[in-house]
């Protein structure tokens, strides 16, 4: 826009310019000399409507050159215009394309309103890979400024699940407003993918988790009993909050909560937990203990053996639990 606007006001000052040239060197008319100058950059060959003397011609043989630069001009600009942006266009479908078939083990969101947008987020500073589907082009730039991997489309077609490398991915949060866009974008993703962990956002109306976890989901979630309770716990036990937001967001204890997958091939398969030495060696404490099966321990005693496809929850310093992920 920027460059159609210079563009015009450069047409509109040579326009003047000859216009005037014309006035002051041959005493011709306004409409006259407008007539010569459009005539003259536009190099249609009309017949002179002001006579030229041999300064008249001069003025003309320069006008002519600058009618001429001014076309060039205008023309290299639009050229660049349509090159870059096409160029630009194109380069960037491939580059999003080539970082999406590397994706793997990453999560799909659903939707980018206001609990896509947060959800994103934190999947960014914990440097989980993630793709975005969304179905509004006016929202499509603002994901791509944040330099986000966005699809543009419906999160319940097959092919754009398919582009989102669901097959590859590790889960997907559908995160749409509405209870029935959830529930087809549930349904179609467990189609593509049995395995895949799927979490479904709830309105909270009747049957609407009932029907989110028919169709696929493994997880539903309503935002607003969370909100509320959340509300209610903070007066409720505003301590035990304040300190689950410390771990959780690692606030200034510098302690988190965090989970841990234990290997098979891990040297602490078959140990206690009091010979893991988790404690001692790592400084951590070991909240609960997480079942293959699904199956939750809360305060495992010391005597707890740890198990093949375990996860811990351990709570301790952010490095201290890095070391332990280390050797898990």
């Amino acid at each position: 826009m920027k460059n159609v606007l210079t563009s015009l006001l450069l047409l509109v000052a040579l326009l003047l310019f000859g216009t005037a040239g014309y006035m002051l060197l041959e005493g011709s008319s306004f409409t006259d000399g407008l007539f010569m100058t459009v005539i003259t950059i536009a190099s249609v060959g009309y017949n002179e409507s002001v006579p030229l003397d041999t300064t008249g011609r001069y003025f003309t043989m320069g006008l002519i050159l600058l009618g001429m630069g001014f076309m060039f001009y205008i023309v290299s600009r639009i050229t660049e215009a349509i090159v870059e942006g096409g160029l630009r266009k194109t380069f960037g479908r491939y580059k999003m394309q080539k970082k999406m078939a590397g994706l793997k083990d990453h999560f799909i969101v659903c939707g980018f309103g206001r609990i896509g947008n947060v959800i994103c987020r934190i999947l960014k500073e914990h440097n989980h890979p993630f793709v975005i589907i969304e179905n509004n082009p006016t929202v499509a730039q603002p994901i791509r400024d944040l330099d986000y991997l966005v699809i543009e489309g419906e999160a319940a077609d097959d092919e754009i699940l398919l582009g989102a490398g669901v097959k590859r991915a590790k889960g997907l949060i559908a995160t749409a407003s509405s209870d029935a866009d959830n529930v087809y974008i549930a349904l179609s993703a467990r189609g593509l993918n049995p395995d895949l962990y799927i979490m479904a956002r709830s309105s909270e109306q009747e049957g609407a988790e009932t029907k989110l976890l028919r169709a696929g989901a493994d997880k539903v979630i309503s935002p607003y009993f969370i909100g509320a309770t959340r509300m209610a716990q903070l007066i409720l036990r505003p301590t035990v909050m304040d300190f689950l937001d410390l771990t959780i967001g690692a606030g200034g204890l510098g302690l988190r909560l965090e989970e841990l997958y234990l290997a098979a091939t891990s040297a602490f398969v078959g140990k206690s937990l009091l010979d893991s030495q988790i404690r001692k060696q790592f400084d951590l404490i070991v909240v609960a203990i997480k079942r293959a099966a699904g199956e939750m321990l809360f305060n495992p005693n010391p005597r707890t053996s740890l198990e093949a496809g375990d996860t811990l929850v351990v709570l301790g310093d952010h490095a201290n639990i890095k070391a332990l992920e280390g050797e898990l």
